[in-house]
């Protein structure tokens, strides 16, 4: 019964940080996109022909989160077995 309550006890602190992930997400699109995407279109700037609050917001925003989610993956999750370990000694 221990192993259960340990993995509970796991999968809660994993959904807690991907929670802050994707609110770390949003406020890193939400950011760019309205930060810079406010100003008048004659006054946009472009990196690599794309609106400089797209290429940020959308653009960087999944290379950042792709490799932020990477590290946090590898540093703060652990693995566990799905097995019903219970049982397993009978």
């Amino acid at each position: 019964m221990n192993v259960n309550k340990d993995r509970i006890k796991i999968a809660h602190k994993e959904a807690l940080i991907g929670i802050g992930l994707v609110l770390f997400h949003f406020i890193w699109w939400f950011s760019f996109a309205y930060g810079l995407g406010s100003t008048d279109v004659d006054n946009y700037s472009y990196i690599l022909g794309f609106p400089a609050w797209f290429f940020y917001s959308c653009i960087m925003g999944i290379i950042v989160m792709s490799i932020f989610v990477s590290l946090i993956v590898k540093l703060f999750f652990t693995e566990i077995s799905l097995e019903n370990e219970e049982f397993e000694d009978r």
